[in-house]
Protein backbone atom coordinates (compact mmCIF):
# COMPACT_ATOMS: atom_id res chain seq x y z
CA UNK A 1 0.00 0.00 0.00
CA UNK A 2 1.46 3.34 -1.02
CA UNK A 3 -1.44 5.65 -0.13
CA UNK A 4 -4.22 5.79 2.44
CA UNK A 5 -6.80 5.39 -0.32
CA UNK A 6 -5.28 2.00 -1.19
CA UNK A 7 -6.78 0.55 2.01
CA UNK A 8 -10.30 -0.82 1.33
CA UNK A 9 -11.43 0.14 4.84
CA UNK A 10 -11.37 3.79 3.78
CA UNK A 11 -14.29 3.19 1.42
CA UNK A 12 -16.55 2.48 4.39
CA UNK A 13 -14.93 5.01 6.70
CA UNK A 14 -13.66 7.83 4.43
CA UNK A 15 -10.92 10.03 5.85
CA UNK A 16 -11.79 13.69 6.30
CA UNK A 17 -8.17 14.30 7.35
CA UNK A 18 -6.05 11.83 5.34
CA UNK A 19 -2.83 13.22 6.80
CA UNK A 20 -3.81 12.03 10.29
CA UNK A 21 -3.72 8.61 11.94
CA UNK A 22 -6.99 6.84 11.17
CA UNK A 23 -8.42 5.05 14.22
CA UNK A 24 -11.16 2.43 13.83
CA UNK A 25 -12.50 1.67 17.26
CA UNK A 26 -15.18 1.66 19.93
CA UNK A 27 -14.79 2.77 23.58
CA UNK A 28 -14.44 -0.72 25.04
CA UNK A 29 -11.42 -1.39 27.31
CA UNK A 30 -9.21 -2.28 24.35
CA UNK A 31 -10.47 0.65 22.33
CA UNK A 32 -10.01 3.12 25.16
CA UNK A 33 -6.36 2.13 25.43
CA UNK A 34 -5.60 3.58 22.01
CA UNK A 35 -7.78 6.66 22.35
CA UNK A 36 -6.05 7.39 25.66
CA UNK A 37 -2.62 6.88 24.11
CA UNK A 38 -3.39 9.20 21.22
CA UNK A 39 -4.77 11.83 23.60
CA UNK A 40 -1.71 11.53 25.85
CA UNK A 41 0.79 11.85 23.01
CA UNK A 42 -0.94 14.60 21.07
CA UNK A 43 -0.49 12.77 17.77
CA UNK A 44 -3.08 14.01 15.25
CA UNK A 45 -5.73 11.38 14.58
CA UNK A 46 -9.20 10.89 13.18
CA UNK A 47 -11.50 8.43 15.01
CA UNK A 48 -14.07 6.27 13.23
CA UNK A 49 -16.76 4.38 15.11
CA UNK A 50 -16.90 0.63 14.52
CA UNK A 51 -20.43 -0.16 15.61
CA UNK A 52 -20.86 -3.64 17.07
CA UNK A 53 -24.65 -3.38 17.01
CA UNK A 54 -24.52 -3.38 13.20
CA UNK A 55 -21.59 -5.83 13.02
CA UNK A 56 -19.25 -3.29 11.46
CA UNK A 57 -16.32 -5.39 12.65
CA UNK A 58 -17.46 -8.26 10.41
CA UNK A 59 -17.68 -6.26 7.21
CA UNK A 60 -15.23 -6.99 4.38
CA UNK A 61 -13.92 -3.43 4.64
CA UNK A 62 -12.98 -3.74 8.31
CA UNK A 63 -11.60 -7.24 7.90
CA UNK A 64 -9.43 -6.09 5.03
CA UNK A 65 -7.41 -4.27 7.69
CA UNK A 66 -7.93 -6.64 10.61
CA UNK A 67 -8.72 -10.24 9.61
CA UNK A 68 -9.27 -11.01 13.29
CA UNK A 69 -12.36 -8.71 13.24
CA UNK A 70 -11.60 -7.03 16.56
CA UNK A 71 -11.13 -3.39 17.49
CA UNK A 72 -9.00 -1.35 17.67
CA UNK A 73 -7.26 -1.03 14.33
CA UNK A 74 -5.49 1.92 12.78
CA UNK A 75 -3.67 3.24 9.75
CA UNK A 76 -0.80 5.67 10.05
CA UNK A 77 -0.50 7.45 6.69
CA UNK A 78 3.01 8.47 7.68
CA UNK A 79 4.41 5.17 8.87
CA UNK A 80 7.97 3.86 8.66
CA UNK A 81 9.75 5.23 5.61
CA UNK A 82 6.89 7.65 5.06
CA UNK A 83 4.63 4.85 3.82
CA UNK A 84 1.16 4.05 5.21
CA UNK A 85 1.09 1.38 7.90
CA UNK A 86 -1.95 -0.57 9.05
CA UNK A 87 -1.91 -2.11 12.52
CA UNK A 88 -4.21 -4.08 14.79
CA UNK A 89 -3.92 -5.58 18.29
CA UNK A 90 -3.93 -2.92 20.98
CA UNK A 91 -0.58 -3.92 22.49
CA UNK A 92 1.21 -3.63 19.16
CA UNK A 93 -0.46 -0.28 18.52
CA UNK A 94 0.57 1.05 21.95
CA UNK A 95 4.20 0.13 21.34
CA UNK A 96 4.13 1.66 17.88
CA UNK A 97 2.60 4.94 19.06
CA UNK A 98 5.06 5.12 21.95
CA UNK A 99 7.99 4.73 19.56
CA UNK A 100 6.52 7.20 17.05
CA UNK A 101 5.87 9.87 19.69
CA UNK A 102 8.85 9.18 21.92
CA UNK A 103 6.47 9.15 24.91
CA UNK A 104 5.20 6.76 27.58
CA UNK A 105 7.82 4.06 27.01
CA UNK A 106 11.21 4.28 28.78
CA UNK A 107 14.31 4.66 26.63
CA UNK A 108 16.46 2.65 29.04
CA UNK A 109 16.61 -0.92 27.74
CA UNK A 110 15.80 -2.67 31.02
CA UNK A 111 12.95 -0.32 31.94
CA UNK A 112 11.51 -0.48 28.43
CA UNK A 113 11.45 -4.27 28.47
CA UNK A 114 9.92 -4.33 31.95
CA UNK A 115 7.19 -1.98 30.75
CA UNK A 116 6.47 -4.24 27.78
CA UNK A 117 6.45 -7.19 30.18
CA UNK A 118 3.55 -5.64 32.09
CA UNK A 119 1.82 -4.77 28.84
CA UNK A 120 2.04 -8.43 27.82
CA UNK A 121 0.72 -9.43 31.26
CA UNK A 122 -2.38 -7.40 30.57
CA UNK A 123 -2.74 -8.69 27.03
CA UNK A 124 -2.34 -12.35 27.95
CA UNK A 125 -3.80 -12.41 31.44
CA UNK A 126 -5.80 -9.56 32.94
CA UNK A 127 -7.76 -8.62 29.82
CA UNK A 128 -8.83 -12.10 28.72
CA UNK A 129 -9.67 -13.24 32.26
CA UNK A 130 -11.63 -10.08 33.09
CA UNK A 131 -13.48 -10.37 29.80
CA UNK A 132 -14.45 -13.98 30.40
CA UNK A 133 -15.46 -13.41 33.99
CA UNK A 134 -17.39 -10.28 33.07
CA UNK A 135 -19.31 -12.21 30.45
CA UNK A 136 -20.26 -15.00 32.86
CA UNK A 137 -21.12 -12.51 35.60
CA UNK A 138 -23.23 -10.07 33.62
CA UNK A 139 -24.58 -12.01 30.67
CA UNK A 140 -24.45 -15.77 31.26
CA UNK A 141 -23.40 -17.99 34.10
CA UNK A 142 -25.26 -17.13 37.28
CA UNK A 143 -28.14 -19.40 36.33
CA UNK A 144 -25.95 -22.30 35.14
CA UNK A 145 -25.97 -25.20 37.59
CA UNK A 146 -22.31 -26.02 37.05
CA UNK A 147 -20.50 -23.09 38.72
CA UNK A 148 -16.99 -24.19 37.79
CA UNK A 149 -16.55 -21.89 34.74
CA UNK A 150 -17.85 -18.87 36.66
CA UNK A 151 -15.71 -19.63 39.70
CA UNK A 152 -12.61 -20.34 37.62
CA UNK A 153 -12.66 -16.94 35.93
CA UNK A 154 -13.69 -15.17 39.15
CA UNK A 155 -10.83 -16.70 41.13
CA UNK A 156 -8.25 -16.04 38.41
CA UNK A 157 -9.44 -12.43 38.17
CA UNK A 158 -8.96 -12.07 41.91
CA UNK A 159 -5.48 -13.58 41.69
CA UNK A 160 -4.47 -11.19 38.92
CA UNK A 161 -5.78 -8.24 40.91
CA UNK A 162 -3.58 -9.42 43.76
CA UNK A 163 -0.55 -9.43 41.46
CA UNK A 164 -1.36 -5.88 40.35
CA UNK A 165 -2.00 -4.71 43.90
CA UNK A 166 1.37 -6.04 45.04
CA UNK A 167 3.12 -4.38 42.10
CA UNK A 168 1.56 -1.02 42.98
CA UNK A 169 2.54 -1.21 46.64
CA UNK A 170 4.80 1.81 47.16
CA UNK A 171 4.56 2.83 43.51
CA UNK A 172 2.53 5.63 41.95
CA UNK A 173 2.32 3.72 38.66
CA UNK A 174 3.26 0.33 37.25
CA UNK A 175 6.79 1.53 36.53
CA UNK A 176 7.10 3.86 39.51
CA UNK A 177 6.83 7.62 39.08
CA UNK A 178 6.41 7.51 35.31
CA UNK A 179 3.06 6.88 33.65
CA UNK A 180 3.56 4.46 30.74
CA UNK A 181 1.79 2.29 28.20
CA UNK A 182 1.56 -0.38 30.89
CA UNK A 183 -0.78 1.83 32.91
CA UNK A 184 -2.76 2.76 29.81
CA UNK A 185 -3.22 -0.92 28.95
CA UNK A 186 -4.51 -1.90 32.39
CA UNK A 187 -6.71 0.83 33.84
CA UNK A 188 -9.52 0.56 31.23
CA UNK A 189 -10.01 -3.06 32.29
CA UNK A 190 -10.34 -2.06 35.95
CA UNK A 191 -12.91 0.48 34.81
CA UNK A 192 -14.82 -2.24 32.96
CA UNK A 193 -14.81 -4.58 35.94
CA UNK A 194 -16.10 -1.93 38.34
CA UNK A 195 -18.42 -0.25 35.82
CA UNK A 196 -19.77 -2.10 32.82
CA UNK A 197 -19.54 -5.60 34.34
CA UNK A 198 -20.85 -4.40 37.73
CA UNK A 199 -18.61 -6.90 39.49
CA UNK A 200 -16.91 -4.86 42.23
CA UNK A 201 -18.61 -6.68 45.09
CA UNK A 202 -18.23 -10.24 43.85
CA UNK A 203 -14.60 -9.67 42.85
CA UNK A 204 -13.84 -8.02 46.19
CA UNK A 205 -12.43 -4.85 44.67
CA UNK A 206 -12.28 -3.11 48.06
CA UNK A 207 -9.55 -5.57 49.06
CA UNK A 208 -7.13 -4.11 46.51
CA UNK A 209 -6.36 -0.71 48.01
CA UNK A 210 -3.33 0.01 45.84
CA UNK A 211 -5.27 -0.79 42.69
CA UNK A 212 -8.12 1.50 43.70
CA UNK A 213 -5.78 4.37 44.54
CA UNK A 214 -3.87 4.04 41.28
CA UNK A 215 -6.98 3.56 39.16
CA UNK A 216 -8.64 6.73 40.42
CA UNK A 217 -5.62 8.77 39.37
CA UNK A 218 -5.39 7.10 35.95
CA UNK A 219 -9.09 7.45 35.25
CA UNK A 220 -9.08 11.16 36.02
CA UNK A 221 -6.21 12.17 33.76
CA UNK A 222 -7.34 14.68 31.15
CA UNK A 223 -6.56 12.26 28.33
CA UNK A 224 -8.43 9.43 30.06
CA UNK A 225 -11.57 11.52 30.58
CA UNK A 226 -11.62 12.27 26.86
CA UNK A 227 -10.71 8.75 25.74
CA UNK A 228 -13.68 6.99 27.30
CA UNK A 229 -15.94 8.79 24.80
CA UNK A 230 -13.77 8.31 21.68
CA UNK A 231 -15.04 7.50 19.13
CA UNK A 232 -18.43 8.94 20.05
CA UNK A 233 -21.20 6.38 19.91
CA UNK A 234 -24.12 7.00 17.58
Amino acid sequence: MTALSDFPITTKWPASHPDRIQLYSLPTPNGIKISAMLEETGLPYEPHLVNFSTDDQLTPEFMSLNPNNKIPAMIDPNGPGGKPLGLWESGAILIYLARKSGKLLPTDDAARLETIQWLMWQMGGLGPMFGQFGFFHKFAGKEIEDKRPYERYRDESRRLLGVLDQRLDGRANIMGDDYTIADIAIWPWIRAMTGFYEASDVIGMDNYKNVIRWFKVCENRTASLAAVNIPKRD
